[in-house]
């Protein structure tokens, strides 16, 4: 059986707290690995997990299923990150460093220690020009495979729907700057090398 039919069957039989425990233990490693992204700071991440935690389980008996429980998780999860972060603000007087890297150089493959790190400096720079929401967009949507409609609800907060179209439009649009921003930066390293 597997989380979704869980949590379902726990919400049917009236168990709030076996349902937030299935969804915490079923999809608990792939929101880690989303606030660990999006937050980049094992501390931090790993207390936006804890609140995570503790708004799935006090949060349980309003789940009302208008989304999947793994949408309400991630959706929980997105709260708890910007919580964290906001605080980390209030507290250091800085934001966190809130960047976001997916799959944009999956296909780089290379053959030297030296390129690797270039290459991951580079990443860390595209990172660095995306926002919290648009970071989010990009893992929800590439690396945990959620539906518009699914993404649509984590970022949307109460009384203000987010359009899954409008998404989908701003998805394009962050990878098409992106791309951009790569290849201009290929062109300027051949003329380096030239």
């Amino acid at each position: 059986m597997d989380v979704e039919s869980r949590v379902s069957a726990a919400l049917e039989a009236g168990d709030h707290r076996l349902a937030a425990t299935e969804i915490i233990r079923g999809y608990g490693p792939r929101i880690l690995g989303y606030l660990n992204v999006l937050l980049r700071d094992e501390t931090a991440a790993s207390d936006a997990f804890a609140l995570f935690a503790e708004q799935v389980w006090r949060g349980m008996p309003g789940f009302q299923r208008r989304s999947s429980a793994r949408t309400w998780a991630f959706k929980a999860a997105w709260s708890a990150a910007m919580k964290v972060r906001d605080d980390a603000w209030r507290r250091l007087g800085q934001r966190l460093d809130t960047t976001e890297a997916t799959r944009l150089a999956a296909d780089v493959r290379t053959r030297t220690a030296v390129r690797l790190e270039r290459q991951r400096q580079e990443l860390e720079e595209l990172r660095a020009m995306l926002d919290d929401e648009e970071q989010t967009l990009l893992v929800l949507r590439l690396d945990q495979q959620l539906s518009w409609d699914e993404v649509a609800e984590v970022l949307s907060q109460e009384g203000k729907r987010v359009d899954p179209a409008t998404l989908r439009k701003r998805y394009e649009r962050i990878k098409d700057r992106l791309a951009e921003i790569i290849r201009r930066r290929a062109v300027e390293g051949s003329r380096e090398e030239s």
